[in-house]
């Protein structure tokens, strides 16, 4: 049953179902984020543990899929960039240490495509060659030039967005979502299980759509209108994030209390700091991606009212340009202005 949390996914899981009795050394899990590598990572890892020892192999399984196994271990940079010498070089350490409580252990690398050269250089040797109980499981979003010769030294298994029509199956059998809203949250989710997850509790989610939807019907072309619609949008997004700034901030307050008690040396704050930034930045770039898409909806349908006028056609291209541009990190004001300037009324 675990694999069925591994949502539209067969290709991957039928590889990793039959990799289970004789592994080898290391995997590379490459697809976007949110596909459900690191879900299809700890259930892969449960069942290496089982298979190497049945009589525990359910607790093996249970444990492992929670990341709670003594002998998995999750490394997930907090920072921007996996480096070496905060991060690499101690995951080395734990590939060279025994395993806790049987033969095999399982290292589990997260966002391994953030690896700096200088990581990625100090980790080939032991992702090659590592002690024989351990097997690396590598989670990217891509394989970036520097990372290819650790790349060619894994065992390849790519996961792709996931279909709307998986989302909407997976949400309704997790009691998520009824048949309409689960419709609604899977084209907003962008493909990510997770986004969606979290879009299925989200009561604003039907008035953001609503707002980008009606933005071709309010253009006329002028500077104020889209610099309006900008604001308005802009503050949407700013409202729905809201719930992670106050899961930040009981993170936050939670270390108050162990730095007040235990002292402010090795306690972490520029790390979570640095996570919450990155968290954030995440949260706004895939809002502004299901709006973006929610828009080109809207562009595609008016082509097939068969309105073959070339301002949609032009519209549909403007709108994946924008979405391309986000991977720089550009002002988001500017961006969204300069795109509203150049798309047509309905």
């Amino acid at each position: 049953m675990s694999w069925d949390r591994v949502i539209g996914q067969n290709e991957a899981v039928r590889r990793l179902q039959a990799a289970v009795e004789a592994p080898v050394h290391a995997y590379l899990f490459v697809g976007p984020r949110g596909s459900g590598k690191r879900r299809a990572a700890a259930v892969f890892a449960g069942e290496l543990l089982a298979a190497a020892d049945p009589e525990g192999a359910e607790r093996h399984r249970r444990l492992a899929e929670k990341e709670e196994h003594a002998d998995v271990h999750v490394l997930d940079p907090v920072g921007n960039l996996l480096r070496r010498d905060e991060e690499a070089e101690p995951l080395i350490v734990q590939a060279s240490r025994s395993p806790v409580e049987g033969n095999r252990k399982v290292l589990v690398v997260n966002r391994f495509h953030t690896a700096t050269p200088a990581a990625a250089a100090s980790l080939l040797k032991t992702i090659e060659e590592p002690p024989a109980p351990s097997i690396f499981v590598l989670l990217a979003e891509d394989v970036p030039p520097e990372h290819i010769t650790i790349a060619s030294r894994c065992t390849r298994v790519d996961f792709g967005s996931v279909a709307a029509d998986d989302i909407e199956t997976a949400l309704v059998a997790e009691g998520l979502a009824d048949a309409v809203q689960a419709a609604v949250v899977a084209a907003a989710s962008n493909g990510s299980v997770e986004r969606a997850r979290v879009l299925a509790t989200d009561e604003q989610l039907a008035l953001r759509r609503d707002a980008w939807w009606s933005v071709p019907d309010r253009l006329d072309g002028s500077g104020s209108a889209a610099a309006v619609l900008v604001e308005e949008v802009r503050g949407l997004i700013d409202d729905a994030g809201k719930a992670k700034v106050r899961h930040h901030q009981i993170e936050l307050e939670a270390l108050e209390q162990r730095e007040e008690a235990l002292g402010t040396r090795g306690s972490g704050r520029r790390d979570m700091e640095t996570r919450h930034r990155r968290e954030q930045r995440q949260f706004r770039t895939e809002e502004l991606r299901f709006g973006l898409s929610t828009l080109a909806a809207r562009y595609r349908e008016m082509i097939l009212r068969d309105d073959l006028r070339q301002g949609p056609l032009d519209a549909v291209k403007h709108l994946r340009d924008t979405s391309d541009a986000l991977i720089r990190n550009p002002n988001e004001a500017l961006l969204l202005q300069s795109l509203l300037l150049k798309l047509p009324a309905t």
